[in-house]
């Protein structure tokens, strides 16, 4: 089945729309028994299916505006982070704490603790006989950079040689910019519950088998085949009307 877009969606309502047309112009013709294909029925479909797509067009400029702002807040922080990393680098502390703070920026950042083999040294360890298995290191969804940010302040705390004189790399400050940050990424979670909630309720009305949309009208068209014939031009003018289904 064909992939559906969000103006696929949109595309097969407008199709719909045009197919209840021209089936209402056929006047006291069409005169299906099956109560699902009856010109109220049809034409109350269409109105729940339009209302539906307008939900989610509705629905989806809060979640958007919510992506954009989370991605706006994040975009500095690891730069920021390579800052504390670096300060932590110019004090006096141990090298494991500094390692364990590396680790972590590593995480925040989505880079590999050690670098990925090259195709020459995966073939050379291949040639020697060794199982070569690489598991990515990437933290990269939101949820585990915030998770390892936390983690990273938490341990600054813990080491008392990091005591920076720049304001915005404190673990003050950076208690601060974690708040900031899952407020945003707590506000993408809220406003993708509505629109997941609107697709769904669309997805419903075009797409649930029998009495949705896409099946509804393919039966549209058996019948005014049934009634006028595959070479008619009342079928032909329908015929063309494509509705697509979801994968």
């Amino acid at each position: 089945m064909a992939s559906t877009s969000e103006t696929g969606h949109a595309k097969n309502v407008a199709n719909f729309e045009k197919l209840v047309v021209h089936v209402t112009a056929l006047g006291t013709a069409y005169n299906p028994t099956k109560v699902t294909l009856t010109l109220p029925a049809i034409n109350a479909q269409l109105a729940t299916a339009k209302t539906a797509i307008a939900t989610v067009n509705s629905t989806a400029p809060a979640h958007k505006n919510a992506i954009s702002a989370r991605d706006a807040a994040f975009k500095p922080l690891s730069p920021l982070i390579t800052r504390v990393s670096n300060a932590l680098k110019a004090s006096d502390t141990t090298a494991q704490a500094k390692e364990s703070v590396v680790a972590l920026v590593h995480k925040i950042q989505g880079r590999r603790a050690t670098p990925k083999l090259t195709e020459e040294e995966k073939n050379a360890a291949t040639e020697k006989g060794q199982k070569i298995t690489e598991i990515s290191s990437s933290q990269m969804s939101y949820d585990n950079r915030l998770d390892n940010l936390d983690k990273l302040i938490k341990l600054l705390a813990s080491i008392p040689a990091y005591a920076p004189n720049e304001a915005d790399l404190t673990t003050a400050a950076l208690t601060t910019l974690y708040t900031e940050l899952e407020t945003k990424n707590l506000t993408v979670t809220t406003a993708e519950t509505p629109l997941n909630n609107a697709r769904m309720a669309r997805n419903e009305v075009l797409y649930i088998p029998s009495t949705g949309l896409i099946d509804i009208s393919g039966d549209i068209k058996t019948y005014i085949k049934s009634v006028y014939g595959t070479t008619s031009p009342q079928y032909k003018a329908i015929s063309k009307l494509e509705l697509k289904s979801r994968n």
